[in-house]
C-alpha cells in the first residue's frame, strides 16, 4: 500500500501536501511548529487536519506491519497463495486482516481440534463434498474408535460437524457478510439486572434500538449501566436469517451431507460466530462512541483554555465552604498573590458583617475590580454574600462563578507545593479560582485535562486515547497563544513544542540563576536544549522589551532577516516595533505587490503574511479578540425563582452530544436540548454553538426537586412550543435523562472536591 497517496485521496489534499508533512513527522517535528511555520510545505493545514492526518498515519502503519506479521506467519506455515496474498494486500482495516489470519492463528484446544487428532477430518471432507449417494451413517461407521473416544457413528459425525462448523467461522467472507448484515439489521438490547433495583438507568430497564441508529451517548449510558451492574446489554440479530447465510453458501442439495452442513452452520453461527461478532460490534459501537466523546472534550477544552484573559485587573479569588470557612486570595494584574484571608460568611458560623469588614479592606487596600467565586460547595451562599458587599460599597466591582474542577488535585500536587510552599492547599485553591478568571491558559495547563469537566463519561474512556487527543489539545493551544519566556511556569512552559518536561524545569532555572531571558538566544545556553530544540519552541516563546523587538513576536528567528527586509522596504524600523507596530505595513505590502514581496525575500506568501500580520501587532494575545467573560453585579437567583418563560443571558458552560448546559446565574447549570438550540436541523450542538459563547435563553420548565431546568436557544421561532418529533422519536429524548443525571453527578463530584 502507498500509504502517502491513500492519505492524499482520503484527506482530499494534494500529494506533494501529504509528502511533505509525513517527512515533517518523520523529522520528528511537533504539530504546531509544521501549523505554524511550514505552511508552504503542508499547504496551510491546520492543527486539528495535521493531527488527524497523523492518526491515520500511525494507523495505515500499523495496519502495513500487522500484515507484514500475518504474511511471515502463512508463509512459515507453507500455507501462502497468490490468491491469499491477494486478498492481504487488498485488505483496508485489521479487522479484515485478522479474518483473513484466522484460519491459520494457532488455537487453543476445541472440539474441532479434538475431532482432528481423533482423525475424523476426512470424514468432515467426504460430507462436504455433499454428494446425493453417500451415507453419512454408513461412512461414519469406519471411523469408530475406541481408543480414541469414538464410540459410535453418531459421535463421529458430531466430531465432522466441529470441524465444519470451525472451518466456517474462520471463513473470512462469511464474517465480513455476517458482520454487515449485524450492523444494518441487529439491535442493542438492554434488560435490568433487577427490575426492582432504583437507578439512573430506569429508562434503559427494557430498551432497543437498531445498531446503526443509536446515538453514541447512549452507547456510552449502556456501557456504564452494565458496568455498574444495572443492566444487561446484548446484541440481538435474527438467528434465521444470519444462519441462513451461512447454509446458503455451504449447502448447496439436499442430499443428506447437505442436511449435516446446514445443522452445522447453525453451529457454526450460535456457538462460534454470533458471540464473536457481538464482542466486535459492541466493541467498535463503544470505540467510536468514545472516539466522538472525546472530540466533543477536546473541543470544549479548546474553548476553555482560549476564552478570553481577564487583563490589567486585580482580583480576589474565594473558595467557598462552610464549616471550614471562605479562603480569599488577592493577585495582582501578574498573578502574584497580594494577601491571603480567611472569612466566615455562610452557615454555621454566619460572620456576615465581618466578612464584609475584611474584604472591603481588601478591595480598598488592592483596588480589586473582580471576585472570582468557585463553583463548589457553599458557591450560592457564596454569590449571595458577594452580590449583597458589592451594592454596599463604593467601589465598582463585579464577579464572576469559575469552575473549580480540577482545583483541589492542583492544590495538593507537588506543583502547587513548589509554587507556594508558604500556604496551606485551601488557599492555594483560592489563588487558583482567582488565577483562573485572569488567564484561564495559563491556570488550567497545571491540571490534567480529564479533571477540568467539560465532556460527557471522560472516565470511562480509553485513557491513552483520551490522554494523547487533550495533550494535544493544550499543546495547540499554548502554542498558539504563545507564552512569556520570562513569567511561565515550567509546567506552561513543558507544553510549547520541542520543550519537555525536563527542559522546561532548566529553563526557569537558567532564569532564576541568571535572570530575565533579554534575548530568545539565550535559549541556547539552557542545558539540554540544542539547536533542534531551539528550532521548534523559539517562534513560540516571547522575550518582552529585550535586545529584538522581534522577540516579542510570533515571528520565527529564521525569519528575522526577512521581517528587517520588509520593514525596511515598507518605510519603517525595528524601532516602530518597540513603539506599538508597524500600523500600516499591511497597506504598503499591498501596495508593493504580496508576490513581489515574497519573491524579493526568498519566503513563502503564507510565511510573508503571518510576518505582516505580527509586524503590526506585536505581541498581539489571539483571546483579547474574544468576547470577554460575563461578569454579573446583580441579584443572585436561585432555583426557586425561575419561571417558565423568563428571558435570561447565559454562558455555555458543557456541550454533549445531545445538548449543552448553560450557567444562567443560579447554582444548577440549565439544559438546552439539541432541539431546543436552533430552528435549523443540526447533528450535534458543536454545530451551532462552542464553550463559554454567551447566549440568550427562555425558560421553559423548572424541576425544583430534582434540580433540572430546562431552556430555548429558540425564542424567535414560533413553532418552539409544538412537539418537535413525532412520539416515537420523543421516547430517545427521553431515554437521555439517565445521560443527565450521570453527566450532573459526575461534573459535581469534581466540583465538590
Amino acid at each position: 500500500m502507498d500509504i502517502n497517496r491513500t492519505l492524499a485521496q482520503e484527506f482530499g489534499l494534494r500529494q506533494e501536501q501529504v509528502d511533505n508533512t509525513v517527512t515533517l513527522i518523520d523529522d520528528d517535528k511537533t504539530i504546531p511548529f509544521i501549523a505554524r511555520y511550514r505552511k508552504e510545505l503542508t499547504g496551510s493545514l491546520d492543527d486539528q487536519i495535521l493531527r488527524e492526518l497523523y492518526d491515520r498515519l500511525m494507523y495505515l502503519r500499523n495496519l502495513e506491519k500487522r500484515k507484514e506479521e500475518i504474511r511471515s506467519a502463512i508463509t512459515e506455515q507453507e500455507k501462502m497463495t497468490p490468491e491469499l496474498e491477494a486478498a492481504i494486500d487488498n485488505a483496508k482495516t485489521l479487522v479484515e486482516v485478522e479474518d483473513i489470519y484466522r484460519p491459520y492463528k494457532p488455537k487453543r484446544r476445541t472440539r474441532a481440534g479434538i475431532a482432528r487428532e481423533n482423525g475424523l477430518e476426512p470424514l468432515a471432507e467426504l460430507i462436504m463434498a455433499q454428494d446425493k449417494a453417500t451415507d453419512p451413517e454408513a461412512e461414519a461407521a469406519a471411523f469408530v474408535n475406541e481408543e480414541k473416544n469414538v464410540p459410535d457413528a453418531k459421535t463421529a459425525i458430531q466430531g465432522a460437524m466441529d470441524i465444519i462448523a470451525e472451518n466456517m467461522s474462520d471463513d473470512a467472507e462469511i464474517r465480513k457478510k455476517l458482520r454487515a448484515l449485524a450492523n444494518r439489521e441487529g439491535k442493542l438490547v438492554s434488560k435490568a439486572a433487577d427490575e426492582e433495583a432504583e437507578s439512573v438507568y430506569t429508562n434503559y430497564y427494557d430498551y432497543s434500538e437498531p445498531v446503526d441508529k443509536i446515538a453514541h451517548h447512549r452507547v456510552l449510558a449502556l456501557d456504564r449501566g452494565e458496568k455498574e451492574g444495572f443492566l444487561k446489554v446484548s446484541l440481538e440479530l435474527d438467528e434465521t436469517s444470519a444462519a441462513g447465510l451461512i447454509m446458503h453458501k455451504y449447502a448447496v442439495n439436499d442430499s443428506a451431507c447437505a442436511e449435516i452442513i446446514r445443522e452445522a452452520a447453525a453451529d457454526s453461527y450460535k456457538r462460534l460466530i454470533f458471540p464473536s461478532i457481538e464482542r466486535e460490534i459492541r466493541s467498535e459501537l463503544s470505540a467510536n462512541a468514545a472516539e466522538q466523546a472525546i472530540k466533543v472534550f477536546a473541543s470544549n477544552l479548546r474553548q476553555l483554555l482560549l476564552q478570553a484573559p481577564l487583563k490589567n485587573s486585580i482580583i480576589l479569588g474565594l473558595d467557598p465552604a462552610y464549616r471550614t470557612g471562605c479562603k480569599i486570595a488577592v493577585i495582582d494584574a501578574t498573578g502574584k498573590v497580594l494577601d491571603t484571608t480567611v472569612v466566615y460568611p455562610t452557615p454555621p458560623q454566619n460572620k456576615t458583617d465581618e466578612a464584609k469588614k475584611k474584604l472591603t479592606a481588601l478591595i480598598k487596600k488592592y483596588g480589586v475590580t473582580t471576585i472570582s467565586i468557585g463553583n463548589g460547595t457553599a458557591s450560592r451562599e457564596s454569590e449571595a454574600f458577594v452580590a449583597e458587599l458589592i451594592k454596599e460599597i463604593p467601589e465598582k466591582v463585579s464577579y464572576m462563578v469559575v469552575s473549580e474542577a480540577g482545583a483541589s488535585v492542583y492544590s495538593a500536587s507537588k506543583l502547587a507545593a513548589e509554587e507556594f510552599p508558604e500556604y496551606d492547599v485551601s488557599l492555594r485553591s483560592a489563588v487558583s479560582i482567582a488565577r483562573r478568571l485572569q488567564d484561564p491558559l495559563a491556570e488550567l495547563v497545571k491540571i490534567d485535562p480529564k479533571a477540568i469537566g467539560v465532556g460527557q463519561y471522560q472516565h470511562d474512556m480509553p485513557q491513552n486515547r483520551m490522554n494523547e487527543a487533550l495533550s494535544g489539545v493544550v499543546e495547540d493551544c499554548v502554542n498558539s497563544v504563545g507564552v512569556d519566556l520570562n513569567t511561565a511556569s515550567h509546567s506552561l512552559l513543558s507544553y510549547i513544542s520541542g520543550v519537555n518536561a525536563s527542559v522546561a524545569k532548566n529553563i526557569v532555572a537558567y532564569r532564576e540563576e541568571n535572570g530575565r531571558f533579554t534575548d530568545r538566544k539565550q535559549l541556547l545556553k539552557v542545558p539540554k536544549l540544542g539547536k533542534k530544540a531551539f528550532e521548534q519552541c523559539a517562534g513560540f516563546l516571547r522575550v518582552r522589551d529585550g535586545v529584538n523587538p522581534l522577540d516579542n513576536t510570533a515571528v520565527h528567528p529564521e525569519s528575522y532577516e526577512a521581517a528587517s527586509s520588509l520593514l525596511s522596504e515598507c518605510g519603517f524600523t525595528l524601532a516602530d516595533i518597540s513603539s506599538g507596530g508597524a500600523k500600516d505595513i499591511d497597506g504598503k505590502a499591498e501596495n508593493i505587490g504580496i508576490e513581489n514581496i515574497s519573491k524579493s525575500l526568498n519566503i513563502g506568501v503564507p510565511t510573508l503574511t503571518d510576518i505582516i500580520s505580527e509586524l503590526k501587532k506585536p505581541g498581539r494575545d489571539l483571546r483579547d479578540e474574544l468576547p470577554p467573560p460575563l461578569l454579573r453585579s446583580g441579584d443572585v437567583m436561585e432555583i426557586k425563582d425561575l419561571k417558565p418563560g423568563m428571558e435570561l443571558v447565559g454562558t455555555v458552560r458543557n456541550i454533549i452530544d445531545f445538548g449543552v448546559f448553560v450557567d444562567i446565574g443560579v447554582h444548577e447549570d440549565g439544559l438546552v436540548h439539541i432541539s431546543q438550540i436552533c430552528s435549523r436541523f443540526i447533528k450535534h450542538p458543536l454545530e451551532a454553538v462552542k464553550v463559554n459563547d454567551v447566549v440568550k435563553v427562555r425558560v421553559l420548565d423548572v424541576d425544583v426537586k430534582k434540580k433540572r431546568i430546562s431552556l430555548t436557544m429558540r425564542l424567535n421561532d414560533e413553532e418552539e412550543k409544538k412537539p418537535e418529533r413525532p412520539a416515537k422519536k420523543q421516547r430517545s429524548r427521553r431515554s437521555d435523562n439517565a445521560d443527565i443525571t450521570k453527566i450532573r453527578n459526575s461534573s459535581f463530584r469534581i466540583k465538590q472536591k
